[in-house]
């Protein structure tokens, strides 16, 4: 299993007027869990442009299971659950002392060929050495 964690403490910009994270960020926390993965594989957005592909989300789901309030520190981890015809990557976010989970997700990304815009059916060869790289 190829996985990264961040820790993020929850802002009062991160509130909705119910004084609790608006659901409109865990997106975001879900992104800095994504790039620390991604950093891990050492293929991040850069790196994908550099090799010639672009990699939109395609889809998304959230499942929210607690509210986090202002002030609370969560765990997010990113475990990358599929890599061969399109990068999914599943999501937890739990209290790190605890281990309670609040909320899981998942995002999948498809490789878009940056000179001719088509969507790839099959990863590129770079995604797979990079994660046979840490296997």
């Amino acid at each position: 299993m190829i996985a990264a964690d961040v820790i993020v403490k929850c802002q009062f910009y991160d509130l909705d007027p119910m004084g609790i994270v608006w659901h409109g960020n865990y997106p975001r926390y879900f992104e800095l869990a994504r790039c620390a993965l991604l950093d891990r594989l050492d293929y991040n957005y850069q790196q994908m442009s550099e090799s010639g592909y672009a990699w939109p989300i395609v889809d998304m789901r959230i499942k929210y299971i607690r509210s986090i309030r202002f002030g609370e520190e969560v765990r997010v981890r990113a475990i990358l659950a599929e890599y061969e015809n399109r990068l999914k990557i599943n999501y937890q976010i739990d209290d790190p002392e605890t281990g309670e989970k609040i909320t899981r997700g998942y995002t999948i990304q498809v490789a878009v060929d940056q000179q001719t815009e088509e969507m790839l059916f099959q990863s590129p060869p770079v995604l797979y050495e990079k994660v046979e790289n840490l296997l």
